[in-house]
C-alpha cells in the first residue's frame, strides 16, 4: 500500500465491500496488515423477484464470513435488494426498452455501492473500500479517480459516474497491483478463494442468462431484419432489446457474417451489414449529453484519450463542447461499435487521469 494511501487512512472509520472474490479478500488483508481493523459487509442485491432470481449466492457470504474471520473483522450483511431493483434494474430495463445500451455495473457503483450502502450501514464511514482495479491521487486538495497499472483490469470505466463525495469517500487498496499479483498474495495467505474464477457479466444475474433476464421482463417483440445497404429483408428478430451495436455473433442468419449495425426503434426493425469488417459497424465522430465531471471539467476543446467499453485499450480523440450539457467526440482512429446508451470515459492524454463520463446519443 503506498505511503499517500497509509496517510489518508489514519484515524479513519473504514468500511470494506467483501464480496467473497478474491479481490475483495485481498483488500482486507492490506488494510488488517497495516493494523488497521475495518469493518466487512455483505452487500445483498438482485431483482425483484428475490427468491426466484436472487443472485446473492450461499457460497459468496460463506467465503466473505471466512475472510472476515480469518482477519478478526466484523461482517455485517446489507441488503440493497429493494434499493437494486427500483434504481439500477428499472434504469437498466428502461434504457434496453428505448433501443439503449446501458451500463448496469456502472450505476450500481453510483447507486448502490458508494450510493444505498452507505445510507443504510448503520454507521458513517469515513472511506468505503472496495476491490476495484482504480487508483486514486490527490492534487490541490482535490481527489482524482487514476488508471491502475493493469491494463486489462482497470475498473475506472465502471466508476465513472460516482459523485465527488463518493470519489472522497472512496478507497482502492490493491489498485496499484496487477490481477496475477493479487493471486499470489491470496495463494501465500491461504485465502479460502485464492483460486477461485473471477465474476462474468452483470453483478445482479449470477448465472441467468441476460436474454433470458430481459424477456421475463420485457418479452418479446418480433420485426424484420433488414440488410444496411439494400433494405433486402434477411430475416426476423424477437425482440430489438436482445441486440447490439457492432454484435457479430449470435444473429443466426446465413450466408455472413452480419454485423449489426443500426437499430430503428420507431419501427421496429434491425439493420445488419455483412462481411468481416464492414465500413458501417465504425464511427470516427459521436455525440455525448449529460457528461458527469468526477473532479474537474476539462476545457471546452479538450485532448483526451477514451474508451466506450470495458477494454485495455483507450483511444486518442479531441472532445468538444456543442452545447449546454452536449459534447462531440471526434476520434483519431475509426471506433467500432459505437452504440447509443453506451457510456464514454474520457481520460488525460496519458489515460492516467479518469474526468468522467456522458452518455452517447447517436
Amino acid at each position: 500500500m503506498n505511503p499517500q494511501m497509509m496517510s489518508e487512512l489514519s484515524d479513519k472509520r473504514i468500511a470494506v465491500l467483501l464480496s467473497g472474490g478474491v479481490d475483495s479478500s485481498v483488500v482486507v488483508y492490506e488494510l488488517t496488515r497495516q493494523g488497521l481493523h475495518p469493518d466487512c459487509f455483505y452487500i445483498k442485491i438482485g431483482p425483484e423477484e428475490e427468491e426466484e432470481w436472487d443472485c446473492s449466492s450461499e457460497e459468496d457470504l460463506e467465503m466473505a464470513t471466512a475472510v472476515a474471520r480469518k482477519y478478526g473483522c466484523r461482517l455485517d450483511v446489507v441488503d440493497c435488494h429493494k434499493e437494486y431493483w427500483s434504481q439500477v434494474t428499472r434504469y437498466t430495463m428502461e434504457k434496453v426498452k428505448a433501443g439503449l445500451t446501458p451500463n448496469p455495473d456502472v450505476m450500481c457503483n453510483q447507486l448502490i455501492k458508494f450510493g444505498a450502502f452507505n445510507e443504510k450501514a448503520g454507521r458513517d464511514y469515513d472511506l468505503i473500500a472496495t476491490g476495484h482495479y482504480a487508483q486514486t491521487e490527490w492534487d490541490a486538495g482535490r481527489k482524482w479517480l487514476t488508471t491502475s497499472p493493469d491494463p486489462v483490469k482497470d475498473q475506472t470505466d465502471f466508476l465513472a459516474q460516482i459523485h465527488d463525495w463518493q470519489l472522497r469517500k472512496a478507497l482502492f487498496p490493491i489498485g496499484h497491483y496487477m490481477k496475477e499479483e493479487v493471486r499470489a498474495i491470496a495463494q501465500q495467505e491461504h485465502l479460502v478463494n485464492a483460486r477461485r474464477k473471477d465474476s462474468q457479466g452483470i453483478c445482479f444475474l449470477g448465472k441467468i442468462h441476460y436474454n433470458d433476464y430481459i424477456r421475463r421482463y420485457l418479452g418479446e417483440n418480433p420485426g424484420d431484419v433488414l440488410e444496411w445497404e439494400t433494405g433486402k429483408r434477411i430475416g426476423a428478430h424477437k425482440g430489438l432489446w436482445f441486440h447490439t451495436i457492432g454484435q457479430r455473433h449470435g444473429l443466426g442468419f446465413g450466408g455472413g457474417p452480419w454485423f449489426v449495425v443500426r437499430k430503428d426503434v420507431e419501427k421496429n426493425i434491425l439493420y445488419v451489414s455483412k462481411g468481416y469488417d464492414p465500413r458501417q459497424a465504425y464511427k470516427e465522430e459521436f455525440p455525448v449529453r449529460d457528461f458527469h465531471f468526477l473532479t474537474e471539467p476539462f476545457p471546452e476543446e479538450f485532448r483526451c484519450t477514451f474508451k466506450i467499453r470495458h477494454t485495455p485499450e483507450f483511444h486518442p480523440a479531441v472532445i468538444r463542447k456543442t452545447g449546454d450539457g452536449h459534447w462531440q467526440v471526434v476520434s483519431a482512429e475509426p471506433i467500432h461499435g459505437v452504440a447509443p446508451g453506451q457510456f464514454c470515459v474520457i481520460y488525460d492524454e496519458a489515460h492516467h487521469r479518469c474526468y468522467g463520463s456522458g452518455e452517447i446519443t447517436v
